[in-house]
């Protein structure tokens, strides 16, 4: 206020401010409401979610980041939850569910200890120290990946609870296969693993291919629909005559002149046919169109052609069949051509299937995925995705951990060690973090109709005892060694989550000032309403 009594406006009048500790709050309450949305999907046993949009379209999942995309999330703070659980999904491909629910229990801990009247910096201090103390733990336990079933195991613990149970072993094997071949000993391409979806038949006729599978017709009728011992030619270019860049008119005086015009673009035609013919190519995948003239010509001489190959399906034949994308006709060697054993189109209904099968050492494979509905595919693929993102983490890593909620365990016994050795209030934040760290067993224990609570009990007494592989193996509903028992997750899997929980809970601890504008100005000039903000 002036000396005059009148108010100074500091901001505008669309917006609405939250300070301290009602911010804190609010923030917090936002971040447990989402770890509690995806807390039943957690483990084995967990339920699935029905989401159902504006147009009626459904997704049945109980994939953490799917739900978490999928639900309309409107608080910031439950955005900043959501998009931590998009980086897990992209950085290993699973534990999506557990990081939310980290990040939404580091939180519901530290109000404890904000009502205690502890400062927000002293809890961020202490979860740093946690955190980075459970990091050096986790490499302590973790154990290293002796051979290729422990990678099975690894799949089928990724897949188990999405659908795919009843064929996880087989899953599992067709995930850790096309890896193994697509892959060196430290680096693996996920991207050269096509997955194709194929309605009609059950997930046990799921199968791999060592090579791609397109969903493509042949560019002409009388090709034929089945070539052996294809020698293969990747064009991305045209099979056409060029067409002027700018307006262009032809002055034809004469009938002669116009039939030597049409006479010169069938020459080009044939000549650039020609010269694929004459390459020894059986099969043509071009990424752009093909002339009629120039399907009629290859078709002819009995060569299977196909246009508008996507540039990435054109990538991914490179690789499978060892070709050599041409750039110009003019150039084209015999080396430049790929090998496939079997080029064939296979007619299912109303849908074509082409298969491009037995190359020579892929570097590319295609999964092929099939079930009844398109609900059960989509899960079944979330499944494989988390699968493969598992065993290609621990195939970079060459480290795994006990699964179950063993590793959960052991780190919060380890922590509440070392909470006893700091000084200060930051002992009581490790601690709770540590706390924190036991939801996830009593989550799976909960979500398999389990009682958490003297489950917790012996589970706690079998750490203290030097059992620091023990979990719940919900499958025989026992306290045993999952290691043992194939229950095995990546070492990076528990790190990222971790490190991404922990980040975003300290993160959100240091908002004590929320400015959100309900006008379009303040949304252009700052999208996000807690960048700047501390």
């Amino acid at each position: 206020m002036t000396e005059s009594k009148q108010p100074v406006y500091i901001l505008p009048e669309n917006v609405s401010r939250t300070l301290g500790r009602d911010a804190q709050r609010n923030n917090i309450l936002a971040a447990k409401i989402v770890a509690d949305i995806v807390k039943t999907t957690l483990g084995p046993k967990g339920m699935d979610k029905m989401l159902v949009d504006s147009a009626g379209n459904i997704i049945v999942t109980n994939d953490g980041v799917t739900i978490l995309e999928e639900i309309q999330l409107e608080h910031p703070a439950a955005k900043m939850i959501a998009e931590i659980a998009k980086t897990q999904e992209r950085e290993v491909g699973d534990g999506t569910t557990t990081v939310a629910m980290l990040a939404g229990k580091f939180l519901e801990n530290a109000e404890k200890l904000l009502d205690k009247k502890i400062h927000p910096t002293v809890i961020i201090k202490g979860y740093k120290l946690a955190a980075d103390q459970a990091k050096k733990i986790l490499l302590e336990i973790s154990v290293p990946v002796d051979n290729k079933q422990v990678l099975k195991q690894i799949a089928m613990t990724a897949m188990t609870g999405k659908g795919a149970e009843g064929n996880r072993e087989q899953l599992a094997e067709l995930i850790v296969s096309a890896i193994e071949q697509i892959g060196t000993a430290k680096n693996v391409d996920l991207g050269d693993i096509k997955i194709v979806k194929d309605k009609g038949d059950s997930i046990e006729h799921s199968e791999l291919v060592q090579g791609i599978v397109l969903d493509k017709d042949a560019a002409n009728d009388s090709m034929p629909t089945r070539i052996d011992n294809a020698s293969i030619l990747l064009v991305d270019f045209a099979l056409e005559l060029k067409s002027p860049e700018t307006e262009t008119r032809i002055s034809v005086s004469t009938p002669e002149q116009l039939q030597q015009f049409v006479a010169s673009e069938e020459k080009s035609l044939r000549e650039m046919t020609q010269k694929i013919i004459l390459s020894g190519a059986k099969v043509v995948f071009c990424q752009k169109g093909i002339d009629d003239l120039a399907q009629y010509y290859l078709a002819k001489t009995g060569i299977l052609a196909y246009r508008r190959v996507a540039k990435s399906d054109i990538e991914k034949l490179a690789r499978a069949t060892s070709a050599k994308v041409v750039s110009s006709l003019q150039e084209i060697r015999a080396d430049d051509l790929g090998f496939a054993s079997v080029v064939e189109q296979i007619k299912k209904g109303e849908d074509t299937l082409t298969y491009v099968r037995g190359c020579k050492n892929p570097k590319a494979v295609t999964l092929i995925l099939r079930g009844s509905t398109d609900h059960i595919l989509d899960e079944i693929e979330r499944a494989v995705k988390d699968g493969m993102g598992d065993v290609s983490a621990a195939i970079k890593d060459g480290r795994v951990v006990s699964g179950g909620g063993a590793v959960e365990m052991e780190l919060a016994r380890r922590l509440r060690a070392f909470s006893k050795t700091l000084g200060g209030r930051e002992q009581l934040a490790v601690e709770e973090f540590a706390s924190a760290l036991e939801s996830i067993p009593e989550a799976l224990a909960e979500n398999a109709g389990l009682d958490p609570i003297t489950l917790m009990t012996e589970l706690k007494q079998k750490h203290e005892a030097g059992n620091s592989r023990d979990g719940l193996n919900l499958f025989s509903n026992r306290i045993e060694d999952c290691l043992a028992a194939g229950i095995v997750e990546p070492l990076r899997v528990k790190l990222q989550a971790v490190s991404s929980a922990s980040e975003v809970a300290t993160m959100i601890l240091r908002i004590d000032d929320v400015l959100v504008s309900s006008g379009s100005r303040m949304n252009v000039q700052n999208k996000n309403p807690y960048e700047g903000m501390d």
